[in-house]
């Protein structure tokens, strides 16, 4: 199993008013956690420039020219109440863009089984006319367009565990059944979207999940809702929104799953994915608040995809087998 882990090295550029949650201290904490020496197998890659003009993809030409004019040429601009911009933020959103784009080539290209990404701002609030939730661009959208036009991929599953529910990934995607969107999210919650009564073209499956469960309420969740549904769709690809922000500790949200829960459902989503896609996983990092259940959630994400093991499972305390 090779797993390749691309990196961001300009995170900071991204500049956020002091206490926002989505800070450049979460690279740095990811990035820690997987320096050591569980992680040595890892192939790492710097994570290079992406062309945002490929926005246009998946957004509104509106989109980029609003960004571009909301951002300063110093300090920090506001683009809603809760998403902003600094003078160097289209540089960090590019090497986002560009590590997602390079994980995609080399999981295609049988240079990698699989591929995360530790990268921000995150993406998958951006709807297809406005940036909002702390993202500018869907990254993670336009990489499922890209599978499509560069890799021959004709069907691109995109699978959410971020705690918010992915609002513009479903916006964009909610009528093309050639792209399966399936979220488990807290609700009530940010940013209020994600209904059971929500199916696009029958491509689109939420579940929401109410706060104060855990992990077994999120196992049932993907056992008998979302993993079936992505296995019927029998997708080309996998692609993950990887938030981290159901974790217990998370200041945003009050799910409680433990680290080892995102291990869990990495391994499932690698059985289906060696299934019916040749094991094609690329994950992008979404959200994660607390830099502690971030760097553990995270860490156990990447250990599953690199081992093809949970180091813990939480089927062995609650008898799912």
């Amino acid at each position: 199993m090779t797993t390749l882990l691309l990196s961001q090295t300009n995170a900071e550029k991204h500049r956020t008013p002091d206490g926002h949650p989505e800070r450049h201290q979460r690279i740095a904490a990811v990035q820690e956690a997987l320096s050591g020496i569980a992680f040595e197998g890892l192939r790492r890659e710097v994570a290079p420039s992406g062309d945002l003009s490929l926005a246009e993809l998946v957004h509104h030409g509106d989109v980029l020219d609003t960004i571009r004019m909301a951002r300063p040429a110093e300090g920090i601009g506001q683009i809603d109440g809760d998403t902003f911009i600094s003078s160097m933020s289209l540089e960090a959103a590019g090497t986002a863009l560009g590590g997602g784009l390079r994980a995609l080539e080399a999981v295609v290209l049988g240079e990698a089984n699989n591929a995360f990404v530790a990268a921000r701002p995150p993406g998958h609030h951006a709807e297809r006319r406005r940036s909002m939730g702390f993202c500018l661009v869907n990254t993670i959208a336009i990489m499922a367009r890209q599978a499509q036009r560069l890799h021959g991929a004709e069907r691109v599953a995109i699978v959410d565990f971020d705690v918010h529910h992915g609002n513009g990934t479903q916006d964009i995607f909610a009528h093309d059944p050639t792209v399966f969107y399936a979220s488990s999210h807290q609700a009530p919650l940010f940013p209020g979207t994600g209904r059971r009564e929500d199916t696009g073209a029958g491509n689109i499956v939420n579940v929401p999940l109410r706060a104060g469960s855990g992990g077994a309420d999120m196992r049932d969740a993907y056992l008998e809702i979302i993993l079936p549904a992505l296995v019927d769709f029998s997708p080309d690809l996998i692609l993950v929104s990887a938030g981290f922000d159901a974790e217990r500790r998370d200041p945003l949200a009050q799910l409680e799953w433990e680290p080892g829960d995102f291990g869990w459902l990495t391994g499932k989503l690698m059985d289906i994915a060696d299934r019916r896609c040749s094991n094609r996983i690329v994950s992008m990092l979404e959200g994660g608040y607390d830099l502690d259940g971030l760097a553990e959630g995270a860490s156990a994400h990447v250990r599953t995809l690199l081992t093809g093991q949970a180091e813990w499972r939480p089927a062995d305390q609650h008898g799912e087998q």
